[in-house]
């Protein structure tokens, strides 16, 4: 059985890299990526100057200002971004076709089949990513190594920016020890402060808990958290690749719960699946409806239309449906995404089935 070798890379204040990359002017200086000035909103992304002042994403734009007055706001250009964060992940498929993207700046790579068939060590081929990715874009990234997505999740934030964290076989729960509980994936303010007034900070100290106490005192998640506290994670890295699709996406700055911030979210992607549906001149048979959780959990949610899919309207009301299938807004949710398959030329006649089909 070939030994698991997952890497999390995440570029370094990406939104924010990438304007100080293509105006070196800027290079150096606390910058923002937020909206134009007149509008209400919150930082996209800070470099690493700005965050010098304090200055956070998901921090409004004005408390930014507030903080750092001479610091640079620019507007986001998210074709921008896109279009660099392809650029990587094409980069990253020299290496696998498991790449499991969490954001624009976020993948997961599943790198077992390529370090047991080049002998070479997980700490090697990220040092090896990396170097490829400063040299190709200018930007830097930070990784994390380890046998599951939970673990290298973890480790690659503990040394940003530019940062590599391996975690070896065998050595998760002294990894895990001595770092807060707030590090497992889950585990809020709310919940933390509950794991403090019972005595538990590290995630050493949960661990050593007893199965049935953290089963009974938190039910299900009690389950949840024991055996990532021992550093299991058996979930794979998984593509999601709709094939003949288009889709839009977008992962929140913080966990959304808000209903009307994630129906908000869908009725703006179905208007832009809509118009690059009608930009290929095709139209589509199935909505996807794509979430993921708080803890990193990706869902996805489908239904096939007995008539052709192509405006706005039918998008948005059929991904609408498709939310009331899923744990939202019980679960909190980091991204949503809204995609159409099925694509067919838009003069090619259609067969109207009887049923709608969901999935």
């Amino acid at each position: 059985m070939t030994l698991r070798r997952i890497l999390h890379v995440d570029m370094d204040a990406f939104f924010a890299s990438v304007e100080q990359r293509d105006h070196p002017e800027w290079s150096g200086r606390p910058l923002i990526v937020a909206g134009a000035p007149q509008t209400r909103g919150v930082v996209a992304a800070a470099s690493y100057e700005a965050r010098a002042f304090g200055i956070r994403s998901a921090m409004a734009s004005a408390a930014a200002e507030r903080l750092c007055p001479h610091v640079i706001r620019v507007p986001p250009r998210h074709e921008r971004y896109r279009e660099i964060s392809r650029e990587i992940q094409d980069l990253f498929r020299d290496y696998t076709d498991l790449i499991e993207p969490i954001s624009l700046d976020e993948c997961f790579l599943d790198l077992s089949e390529y370090c047991a068939r080049q002998r070479l060590p997980l700490a090697r081929i990220a040092r090896e990513i990396k170097t490829r990715i400063r040299q190709q874009t200018g930007l830097t990234a930070s990784a994390g190594g380890a046998p599951n997505k939970f673990l290298a999740k973890i480790a690659s934030d503990l040394k940003k920016p530019d940062g590599l964290v391996i975690v070896p076989p065998g050595q998760a729960e002294a990894f895990l020890a001595p770092l807060p509980v707030e590090r497992i994936w889950g585990v809020g303010p709310v919940l933390a402060s509950r794991l403090h007034a019972l005595g538990i900070r590290t995630i050493g100290e949960l661990a050593a808990k007893s199965p049935a106490w953290l089963e009974l005192t938190f039910g299900r998640l009690g389950v949840e958290m024991e055996l990532l506290a021992r550093g299991l994670d058996e979930r794979p890295v998984v593509p999601w690749r709709e094939p003949r699709s288009l889709s839009a996406e977008n992962t929140f700055a913080r966990d959304v719960q808000d209903p009307q911030t994630v129906l908000e979210e869908i009725a703006s992607q179905a208007e832009e699946v809509a118009r690059r549906l009608k930009g290929h001149e095709v139209v589509g048979r199935t909505v996807t409806l794509k979430l993921r959780y708080a803890d990193f959990t990706t869902i996805t949610r489908s239904r096939t239309s007995r008539r052709p899919v192509e405006t706005t309207g039918q998008i948005e009301s059929l991904a609408t449906r498709l939310l009331s299938r899923t744990e939202f807004p019980q679960r909190p949710v980091r991204l949503v995404g809204v995609g159409v398959s099925g694509l067919l030329d838009r003069l090619r006649p259609v067969q109207l089935e009887l049923f709608d089909h969901e999935e």
